[in-house]
């Protein structure tokens, strides 16, 4: 990847795309419309709007100035500013490249649910067919010794297609991608979202997001979702803003440019969320179930309520449910290159590996990795990766860029470098946000997530988390140890 540096975004669009493409994921289709409706509904909007201003854009604008001014790796910049900062960079890296392993396999399910969704082979039980006939799920631990094929396959293809992408250069991989996939995701999107509002029993769902619960606004767990969904919807603290922003030309406006994707993650994210809520408002109509027990977190929206709805719309199903499927495939694979990149990238300008090279080496691994969750145990797995890398890990990696960029670096260099071309301009107020609040905001999100994390955690989770910490100490230190083949890596 060492000759990717040398390139750049062939136009702000192709970067502008893939930024939006690493924000528009999995999650903004299926986790926002639950966290909407357990939150107030409509008044939910506040502190979402609130929690986009204070923490999404506030913070992403901090990935995009160091990301802009270093040009450099995530391990390289931090390394730069003091050679002990640099195990923290493999640190937060790892934690990404963990996700990543876990997210592919979502991804794959999708893969599946593309197929079976021609022909709604998942029957009249789809929760009975996604647990035993897709996930041949066991709670069992003897469930690891069980591989399930058909998720095997759609793993090792997900992950041959990363690879296929992200090899390549900049803009014929990434840049091309981003340019196709996020346009045809928005226009598949638009037609669901208008089919969707002609199905009877329509203005049951979507009329949820537009009825605000206030007395919502007093509720501090309210606020702590609202933050918490920016940072997962935005991908904060992955260094994917940091590396994608690292490749802008001299001249970008990068404070428009962060607004920009900012608000078109949370116009996706609402706009979509009218399609779905609308759908599972059309599927309590005709089945009489409880609008409250249609809307669920997780997997169980995508893969078994939505199926369920698609077996009561008859034929339209059949160009529905394809298209639903394809985009949630479409939201991952842009999410996913993005998540490997800032991996990818640190590697090989610390070795001076090729980019084909590293790509192939990083996707190797993880595809191994991601075996695991090919297994009859690996959903049980997959769900304890998911709430410790989310709750405790990635938490904990944004409160120590708040504050090695806030109080370490020099902020008031950002801040020119953010000021220098841009049409909107930041000053003392962004500075006091990044120092003082934004750290007290995450600290509560952490302490949240630690403490939701370790009270429903058995001994398989502890375990499991306590190799995940060993992990997460023990490779970031080794590969902050090991010496950099690029001799240019120690020029500060």
């Amino acid at each position: 990847m060492v000759e990717t540096k040398k390139s750049e975004w062939n136009s702000n669009f192709a970067f502008m795309m893939a930024m939006i493409g690493s924000a528009v994921g999995l999650g903004n289709i299926w986790r926002f419309p639950n966290v909407l409706y357990s939150n107030g509904g409509g008044s939910f909007m506040i502190p979402y709007i609130v929690s986009l201003f204070l923490l999404g854009i506030s913070f992403v604008l901090v990935e995009y100035a160091v990301g802009y001014k270093f040009k450099r790796s995530l391990a390289r910049i931090l390394f730069t500013m003091s050679r002990k900062l640099e195990v923290v960079a493999w640190f937060i890296l790892l934690i990404v490249f963990l996700i990543a392993t876990y997210y592919v396999c979502v991804v794959g399910w999708d893969l599946i649910y593309i197929f079976l969704s021609f022909t709604k082979a998942w029957g009249p039980n789809p929760d009975v067919f996604f647990t035993n006939n897709v996930l041949q799920a066991t709670d069992s631990i003897s469930g690891l010794f069980t591989i399930v094929p058909t998720v095997l396959a759609s793993i090792i293809a997900i992950w041959f297609l990363s690879w296929f992408i992200i090899k390549r250069d900049l803009n014929d991989g990434i840049g091309n991608v981003s340019k196709v996939l996020i346009p045809l995701l928005c226009a598949i999107v638009v037609i669901i979202v208008a089919f969707s509002l002609t199905l009877p029993g329509a203005s049951v769902g979507y009329t949820q997001i537009f009825t605000p619960d206030w007395s919502a606004l007093t509720n501090l767990d309210v606020w702590l979702a609202a933050f918490g969904q920016i940072v997962f919807s935005l991908s904060l603290g992955m260094a994917i803003a940091m590396t994608y922003a690292s490749y802008l030309p001299e001249g970008s406006k990068l404070v428009d440019n962060a607004v920009i994707v900012a608000f078109s993650n949370s116009g996706f994210e609402v706009f979509n969320s009218i399609g779905t809520f609308s759908i599972l408002g059309f599927m309590a109509v005709t089945t009489g179930i409880q609008f409250n027990e249609l809307v669920t977190s997780g997997t169980g929206l995508a893969f078994v309520v939505f199926p369920q709805v698609f077996n009561t719309m008859g034929g339209a199903a059949y160009i529905i449910g394809p298209l639903f499927f394809i985009c949630i495939l479409f939201a991952g694979i842009t999410s996913l290159i993005a998540l490997l990149e800032g991996f990818c990238y640190s590697i090989s300008e610390k070795f001076l590996i090729e980019r084909k090279k590293t790509a192939t080496a990083v996707c190797i691994v993880g595809c191994l990795v991601s075996t695991i969750f090919a297994t009859g145990a690996g959903s049980t797995i997959l769900g304890i990766f998911d709430a410790y890398l989310n709750n405790f890990a990635l938490l904990f990696a944004i409160l120590l860029e708040c504050i090695i960029f806030g109080w370490i670096y020099k902020f008031d260099d950002l801040i020119e470098t953010l000021n220098k071309n841009s049409t909107i301009k930041v000053g003392k107020t962004w500075k006091t946000v990044i120092k003082y609040i934004l750290p007290l905001c995450i600290a509560g999100l952490w302490i949240q997530g630690v403490l939701s994390t370790m009270a429903t955690a058995d001994s398989l989770s502890t375990t499991i988390m306590v190799i995940l910490t060993i992990v997460l100490i023990v490779v970031p230190i080794i590969l902050a140890k090991l010496p950099a083949i690029n001799k240019d890596y120690y020029n500060v």
